[in-house]
């Protein structure tokens, strides 16, 4: 089981992050959303941001627009995931390349596409 924070969780299940919440908790993984909006979403509690979260993250897939990740992008190198993920819309390549100069994996990919293909798991 992966531990997965989701940067940019919404509780609106419109949205992606929520869905990615949802299909990750399907597929067996521990979920943390990061919002400074929410203190839980569909009875999750939630991180208000990168830096108040004190355990090992495996993944963190962002959700955010580049705007919005520049001010976690110092807790986001604290953290040291293994990998991190810019869905659509969240591209961030200053961002990317100093996460991959710290040995961070990144990926430019949908999380809810990675999922249900079987791209997801890491070996």
């Amino acid at each position: 089981m992966e531990t997965v924070a989701v940067l940019g969780a919404s509780p609106k299940r419109e949205r992606y992050s929520h869905q990615a919440i949802m299909l990750l908790q399907k597929h067996g993984h521990r979920v943390i959303p990061v919002n400074p909006g929410h203190d839980m979403i569909d009875g999750i509690a939630v991180a208000r941001s990168l830096s108040m979260i004190s355990e090992a993250v495996d993944t963190v897939t962002v959700y955010v627009a580049p705007a919005h990740l520049d001010s976690q992008l110092g807790a986001l190198k604290t953290l040291q995931p293994r990998r991190v993920i810019f869905n659509p819309g969240a591209e961030h390549p200053e961002a990317m390349r100093a996460l991959a100069a710290q040995g961070i994996a990144v990926e430019a990919a949908c999380t809810l596409v990675m999922l249900r293909t079987g791209q997801y798991d890491q070996d």
